[in-house]
């Protein structure tokens, strides 16, 4: 059973999107898309330097960008999505790009409230000045208490020893200071924001009033949310979920416990890959696993679906056993 993942923010790097511009189409698709968020897709993700597209306003809409147009490649309809791919998921802005996949909403939906939702956790983020350190080792009972005692949030658990902790920038710097028992890295992250946390309240208003009008479907697959974990079968559902996340904690472990009850026998993460994939061959031994980075990891990804997709049942039913 094959997973399809989008990654989140931090997985950018200066000119990712180059190489993709060289396929027939790419290159249209993001200046209809730039055109339509008033943000310049082909220019951050090809000239950009590392400062600018650190930009939570700018990052997230080139990681759900490039998410969409890589796994496009791939699955060129959303019958031939749902034939090959068991369940969908994506970490934190990659949740979009998966909602998306998945149809709940159209790819230009998607790209319109992803713009939407950098600008507001942007502008939540300069209220305060703030951010974010993954802490590498440690027994999760030890690191969170550790992290509640100093203030801060654990915003991202993401399974295989990795937890993401949030907060103010004196925060964070006492956590590098004093880091929990049996960790054996903090490393702050380039990030503009403690994401998942309080400080983006006001960015859940915001998505609020951006939703509300939204066309929005059923998912045609298996989509798993970073709330919990859990198999959502209700497009609506599902972006409630969406809004409420970016001031709730990612608990991508709980994700991966999911994929594993499903039965996930590979998982292909869409561009920028690399950083899920590698929790993965962590947390999910025996898992073929393969990272979108170029157009030339496409045909690997081709081989792979044809041999671990197949046809799955209806999105949100049960696995088999």
């Amino acid at each position: 059973m094959l997973v399809l993942v989008a990654p989140g923010q931090g997985a950018q790097t200066p000119g990712f999107l180059t190489p993709w511009l060289d396929l027939p189409g790419v290159e249209d698709r993001l200046r209809e898309w730039s055109a339509a968020i008033d943000l310049d897709l082909v220019h951050y993700g090809t000239k950009a330097g590392e400062e600018e597209i650190r930009d939570t306003a700018v990052a997230q809409p080139l990681l759900v960008a490039s998410a969409l147009i890589s796994a496009r490649q791939l699955f060129a309809t959303a019958d031939d999505f749902a034939a090959q791919v068991g369940a969908a998921a994506g970490h934190s802005v990659g949740e979009l790009a998966a909602a998306a996949l998945t149809g709940t909403v159209s790819d230009a939906a998607a790209m319109t409230l992803v713009r939407r939702r950098g600008q507001a956790m942007a502008e939540a983020a300069a209220v305060t000045e703030t951010g974010m350190a993954a802490l590498l080792g440690g027994d999760e009972a030890v690191v969170i208490p550790h992290l509640e005692q100093l203030g801060l949030t654990p915003a991202n658990v993401n399974g295989a020893g990795q937890i993401v902790a949030a907060g103010t920038a004196e925060q964070i710097a006492a956590l590098v200071e004093n880091k929990p028992e049996g960790t054996r890295r903090v490393v702050p992250l380039k990030v503009a924001g403690a994401f998942h946390t309080h400080h983006m309240a006001p960015a859940v208003s915001a998505l609020e009033s951006a939703t509300s009008q939204l066309s929005v479907a059923d998912p045609h697959t298996r989509y798993v949310s970073n709330k919990d974990g859990q198999l959502v079968s209700s497009g609506q559902e599902l972006v409630q979920r969406l809004v409420g996340q970016v001031a709730n904690p990612v608990r991508w472990d709980l994700c991966m416990e999911t994929f594993k009850e499903l039965g996930v026998t590979a998982l292909i993460e869409a561009a920028p890959g690399g950083t899920l994939t590698g929790l993965a061959k962590r947390a999910l031994p025996g898992v073929r696993t393969l990272a979108l980075k170029t157009p030339d990891d496409l045909d690997a990804a081709r081989t792979l679906i044809a041999e671990a997709g197949s046809v799955v049942s209806a999105a949100g039913s049960a696995p088999a056993e």
